[in-house]
């Protein structure tokens, strides 16, 4: 994607594409909790992982214009802090001027049009893609996935996690109830007993900051990892630590709607 290449066009204000990309941000947090393990594998598991955005040089003359004024592009390199999302532009534009490939970005989380990370080979989430993927013939939708090289699957039947059973942690929250959040991460539910030998051995790293003022209860409250911060709480994390910016874990999972893990901190909101 380094290099222009053919353009796929699609109207903003199209109602679809506009449901496409409030899914996309209602989802979001799955492509953050994925983002968020990755960081701690040992081996990369990730093909890419980006974020799409709306890019304007502002506003152009009508009479004038010949290009769209909003371009579409993808950044890599995401980050997100509570509040907004960071990236470098993976795209290099095909008419705006104001930004070039390799730049950094940041906007809000409102404003991201789609996100989609890939695993071998296979696609999660991108939602605007497929939408654009379900109007296309078969030869153009072959050729835009050729251009990807990856499979995106069926653009009906949108992926947002791998496929996989709720069990362990969550599987005894939950019992056989249907939950409107996704299963626990795996990586999460395997690291628990883990992470608690680690902090028994290393317990200062229970309070720890890094250059943000983030302690590892806000790295794993911001992710999601219920069963982490579970065995953070019981080695006395402290929930309302603040980080440099005022934020804390509490106020980072709810940004992104992390429900199990924003019961937890608020009934252990004492600390």
């Amino acid at each position: 994607m380094g290099q222009k290449s053919k353009v796929f066009l699609f109207d903003g204000e199209d109602p679809e594409m506009q449901g496409a990309s409030a899914k996309a941000r209602e989802t979001f947090k799955y492509f953050w909790r994925e983002v968020a393990w990755e960081r701690r594998r040992i081996v990369p598991g990730l093909d890419l992982a980006c974020v799409k955005a709306p890019f304007s040089d502002g506003e152009a003359d009508p009479v004038q214009e010949e290009h769209p004024r909003v371009e579409q592009m993808w950044l890599s390199d995401v980050d997100f802090d509570g509040r907004y999302v960071s990236g470098v532009l993976l795209n290099a534009p095909n008419w705006i001027k104001s930004i070039k490939q390799g730049d950094e970005a940041r906007l809000s989380l409102g404003e991201i049009s789609d996100w989609m990370y890939a695993i071998g080979g296979e696609v999660y989430g991108a939602y605007t893609v497929n939408l654009m993927r379900a109007r296309m013939g078969t030869r153009e939708r072959a050729e835009h996935d050729a251009a990807w090289g990856l499979n995106f699957g069926d653009p009906a039947n949108i992926r947002v996690v791998p496929a996989e059973k709720r069990t362990g942690f969550l599987k005894g929250l939950f019992g056989k109830k249907e939950n409107a959040e996704i299963g626990e991460h795996p990586m999460s539910e395997n690291m628990g007993p883990a992470l608690a030998e680690q902090l028994a051995q290393m317990p200062e790293m229970i309070h720890e900051k890094d250059e943000k003022g983030w302690t590892l209860l806000h790295h794993q409250s911001l992710a999601g990892s219920a069963a982490s911060v579970k065995v953070l709480l019981e080695m006395g994390a402290k929930v309302n630590a603040k980080a440099n910016d005022g934020m804390t874990p509490l106020g980072l999972a709810k940004s992104l709607g992390w429900e199990v893990v924003v019961g937890m901190l608020e009934k252990g909101g004492g600390r």
